[in-house]
């Protein structure tokens, strides 16, 4: 696997360790972690891209999935920790994200009961906006501090 130096990662993104077997494989993610501003990247590789060279749209999904919990992490401290099972997830498609940029992806924590929590998130490849995402997450059992990202 490339070094974060070598696909060209950002200053101040780190390897975002989650995801299980799923994201090692399709990944690798970054975090910047910065509060209520925390971020998600990804450097697109030809393994990520569909046949016209852009990031495939199912790969767009699941950084979208990962996206909205690093935001709802990132904005409660109720939130936090607790394992986030997505509800729904919509996503509008504004641009393609071609290979070799760096997409990039923030959001805001609309709201969050006893029991759900309302994202929303905006992705740019090297920063036009590509993608619109909104979600709801379940808020599930805590997880053990080994298996949270931050």
């Amino acid at each position: 696997m490339n070094t974060a130096q070598e696909i060209g990662v950002p200053e101040g993104f780190e390897p975002f360790r989650i995801g299980g077997n799923f994201m090692a494989v399709n990944g690798p993610l970054h975090i910047r972690c910065a509060g209520a501003d925390s971020r998600l990247g990804l450097r697109v590789e030809a393994r990520h891209v569909n046949p016209m060279d852009n990031l495939h749209g199912g790969m767009m999904a699941s950084f979208c999935d990962m996206l909205l919990v690093v935001v709802a992490y990132a904005q409660s401290s109720e939130v936090h920790g607790h394992f986030l099972p997505t509800v729904s997830l919509q996503m509008d498609y504004l641009a393609p994200a071609p290979l070799g940029c760096w997409i990039e992806g923030s959001g805001q924590l609309l709201r969050s009961t006893r029991s759900l929590a309302f994202v929303q998130a905006l992705v740019t490849a090297d920063g036009t906006p590509c993608v619109r995402a909104s979600g709801v997450l379940k808020l599930g059992p805590q997880m053990p501090d080994a298996l949270l990202p931050f």
